[in-house]
């Protein structure tokens, strides 16, 4: 039974997007976080520095996922998606760092 490869990897060459992307989401939220510093230490301003360190630590996931998705040649596909997932997961939660952040930086 052949299988096209479009059946096998729906989202095939989307971890080579996935990793370097990750990576440099890794950076924005470092950035962002160093950014939140300027303004006055308070309880708010500590969660969204939390908030954004988890956001980190999820790009990460995401990388590691689309890594794993090229290096294994089975369920490949699976890998793929879930790193997708958790990286569209990450973007939602820059997404609300970034807003928090405004209101908290005078």
């Amino acid at each position: 039974m052949a299988h096209d490869s479009a059946s096998a990897r729906p989202a095939a060459g989307l971890s080579a997007h996935i990793l370097p992307t990750s990576a440099t989401m890794i950076g924005v939220c470092l950035t962002a976080l160093y950014i939140s510093l300027l303004g006055p230490s308070s309880e708010s301003r500590m969660l969204v520095d939390k908030l954004l360190a988890v956001d980190g630590l999820v790009f990460l996931g995401s990388a590691l996922l689309s890594f794993v998705s090229m290096r294994v040649a089975r369920e490949a596909g699976r890998w793929e998606r879930l790193a997708e997932s958790v990286f569209v997961g990450g973007l939602g939660l820059l997404a609300l760092g970034g807003v928090a952040l405004a209101f908290v930086v005078n």
